[in-house]
């Protein structure tokens, strides 16, 4: 999913056998490429073109994941067009989880909440 200016020369080889020997991975890979620099440049005005095409004419799991998209359309085009991140929260919820896994059955819920938030 690198960028075709960062590969080799043995990989750009390499993937263009791929490419001409299935169309599949052709299309797959394309669209990848496309849905990748809809999220890395947060281009979300752009996304519902994207579940279009793969609707259209993809392999059968890019179909399934344009489905899914579709779905909850709203949430993922803020979520590729807005700049706020919520990975922040989602760290601190990751990290009271692990601490809860390795006291699980162990200790009170005053010592779970103290080793919390010695941690802040």
């Amino acid at each position: 999913m690198r960028s075709r200016e960062s590969l080799t020369d043995s990989q750009n080889e390499r993937l263009l056998q791929v490419r001409l020997a299935c169309p599949d991975i052709t299309r797959a890979c394309d669209l990848a490429r496309a849905f990748a620099d809809l999220v890395r440049h947060q281009r979300g005005y752009l996304l519902l073109e994207w579940i279009r095409q793969a609707e259209q004419d993809a392999p059968k799991p890019m179909k399934g994941f344009a489905g899914f998209l579709r779905q909850d359309l709203d949430a993922v085009t803020a979520g590729l067009t807005l700049p706020w991140s919520s990975g922040v929260v989602e760290g601190h919820v990751n990290r009271v989880k692990t601490l809860k896994r390795a006291m699980y059955g162990r200790a009170s819920f005053e010592l779970l909440r103290t080793r919390i938030l010695t941690q802040l």
